[in-house]
């Protein structure tokens, strides 16, 4: 008889607590519309693989359940506990044209010729570009980086930029996190006599421009594997076959020479902040480059670890959360190419300098984003019901498009578009953020196809675009026409999700460091989400500019700190600073508070439904 889903939601009189009933698909404590609207769902588990797991490999039972809830097998758990890169990457050769890019730069390595590397102005393009110059001047290159600007140049390559490599003399130009649906640009550098490597994965056309080599395992004619993998991962699989082949050659020693695992740091925060899924090798590529990150052996990375408060190892975390947005900060409002001229410079006082002026242009994009989103959220209101919120404005600046977005995303859970009008108000140029379950970068390269958009890509969760402004009513409705049934299908499954329910005293720190075994955590292994109850406010009030913090209380007397970030403003916010005294259902991630002299738990807030 095959074993059947724990139909038991764990309790609230313990850790994990007993057993509180109810079937799987009934509200989770009752809760079948929450302060934000939703119902809430326990993770259904098999108990008897969970039980397994957790015998087997000496875990407590709560990571034992989590293990089973993300399909964690007794065959597949130890890779999952310890994942290695020699069994998790696939195979270099493996990919479309890897052969000819690896020939190519070996050949660039033995003449010792010109090659620009042409990055992307997020942290993956900078993480990818950064990688391969570090191993090509190690080689004894002499690589030079650009960083396209964001507000003249625009994203990936253009034909006026192509024109101006080879008129410099550049012999190779590798494009980075960019170029997969760049034809103008590279048939422009095919004709000027410049070769072209392409390093991507965004989503392909059918049609691949000319270059010497593409290789993105998202090509229409690959195999599928690699396809979660960001630009740095790809960036990182070319390298390593171009060293092997370079040591086979005897160009390289066999032992010593460019350290590829240490430039494992760079694939994880580049991998971390593009958002790709964190299974199968990207778990890999990022457990291990957190190990070399938390040697803080490179200058760029400690200075701006020391610029955002970073003083412990790092997670996955402090890399999308307060090192991301500070590398990103040069190429939304400032220099694009300081991001990868901090990621390379040996120099302290260089990354200090650097890493201090990226901190300051966070802050002031920070201020950016927020005018800017009043605006666009106010719009997003005036625009209805729609299956996907496209909203634009003139004097938004188009570097902080992508980041609104996302709030507006979160904020109206469905897929958001924001476009920033040129000077000459003829077009607009912006950026798309997704919600799961709904394929925008696909739908974005149709209606590039269509001639809705002049231009534009990017994958499931995220797209760019340039758009006439005199086509946009009717790329609003091509967008509404084309995911209306995927957006209701993903919200009518949007339930909120927990893996199990809590009691105030159970959510402590050794709970925490159990449910650590199994990061880093992203997306496609997201941190665990538990519901602890009942939870008696006896102080809230705001911090920062709008969060919510919480002071909470359990009948065993123990007190846990509970923050809801930007959600002063919020109807769900406001309730919760009037809650002092009521108790309420609390839906959220636990996180290492390392304020003080003894270690604590805090919950991050997701969602919360009264008890009382």
């Amino acid at each position: 008889m095959a074993s059947q889903p724990d139909p038991q939601a764990p309790g609230p009189s313990g850790p994990l607590g007993s057993s509180a009933g109810g079937a799987v698909d009934a509200p989770l404590l009752g809760v079948a519309r929450s302060l934000k609207g939703r119902a809430w769902r326990l993770v259904p588990v098999v108990a008897r693989e969970a039980e397994a797991l957790a015998q087997a490999f000496g875990l407590p039972d709560i990571a034992g359940r989590l293990l089973a809830s993300r399909g964690v097998t007794l065959d597949t758990a130890d890779a999952f506990l310890d994942p290695r890169l020699k069994a998790a990457l696939p195979s270099p050769l493996g990919f479309r044209d890897m052969d000819a890019a690896v020939a190519r730069l070996a050949h660039a390595v033995a003449r010792r010729q010109r090659v620009v590397l042409f990055g992307d102005y997020d942290v993956d393009g900078a993480t990818s570009a950064a990688l391969m110059h570090r191993y090509l001047s190690a080689l004894g290159l002499s690589p030079r980086i650009h960083i396209p600007d964001r507000l003249t140049e625009g994203y990936g390559p253009s034909v006026d930029a192509m024109r101006g490599f080879a008129g410099d003399g550049a012999d190779l130009v590798v494009c980075l996190d960019c170029g997969t649906a760049a034809e103008a640009p590279l048939t422009a550098a095919r004709d000027a006599g410049l070769d072209v490597l392409v390093i991507d994965h965004h989503k392909a056309p059918a049609r691949l421009p000319p270059a010497v080599a593409l290789v993105n395992p998202n090509r229409l004619d690959e195999s599928g594997a690699g396809t979660g993998l960001a630009a740095v991962g790809v960036a990182f699989l070319v390298v390593a076959a171009l060293d092997r082949q370079l040591r086979q050659a005897g160009t390289l020693p066999a032992r010593g020479g460019p350290d590829l695992l240490g430039l494992l740091d760079l694939v994880a925060l580049g991998t971390v902040c593009d958002l790709v899924p964190l299974v199968g090798p990207n778990r890999a590529l990022v457990a291990q480059g957190l190990r070399v990150m938390a040697k803080r052996a490179r200058p760029g990375l400690r200075a701006l670890a020391d610029q955002a408060g970073v003083d412990s190892a790092p997670d996955a975390y402090h890399l999308g959360f307060l090192l991301g947005p500070r590398i990103n900060a040069g190429g939304r409002i400032g220099d694009a190419g300081l991001g990868a001229r901090l990621l390379t410079t040996e120099d302290e006082a260089e990354a200090a300098a650097i890493a201090a002026t990226l901190d300051r242009l966070n802050k002031e994009r920070q201020q950016i984003e927020a005018a800017v989103l009043d605006e666009a959220a106010a719009r997003a209101e005036m625009a209805g019901d729609r299956p996907v919120l496209v909203v634009d404005g003139a004097g938004w600046h188009p570097g902080v498009v992508g980041i609104v977005a996302g709030r507006l995303k979160e904020r109206f859970d469905r897929p958001a578009v924001v476009l920033a009008h040129s000077d000459d108000g003829r077009e607009a140029v912006g950026s798309a953020r997704s919600i799961p379950g709904v394929d925008l970068g696909a739908v974005v390269i149709d209606a590039v196809a269509e001639g809705l958009a002049r231009k534009g890509g990017g994958h499931a969760m995220a797209a760019g675009m340039t758009v006439a402004l005199d086509r946009l009513d009717e790329l609003r409705a091509f967008l509404d026409a084309r995911l209306a049934g995927p957006v209701a299908a993903a919200r009518a499954d949007a339930a909120l999700t927990l893996d199990g329910v809590l009691s105030v005293d159970g959510a402590g720190p050794e709970l925490v460091a159990a449910v650590e075994r199994l990061a880093p955590f992203g997306m496609g292994n997201p941190g665990p989400r538990f519901a602890v109850t009942p939870a008696r406010v006896v102080k809230a009030d705001v911090v920062g500019r709008d969060h919510v913090r919480l002071i909470v209380t359990g009948p065993a007397g123990g007190r846990l700190k509970a923050m809801a970030f930007r959600s002063a403003e919020t109807p769900w916010g406001a309730e919760l600073l009037a809650g002092k005294g009521r108790a309420f259902h609390l839906a959220g991630r636990l996180k290492r508070d390392d304020w003080g002299a003894e270690p604590k738990a805090e919950l991050h807030l997701d969602d919360a439904a009264p008890a009382d």
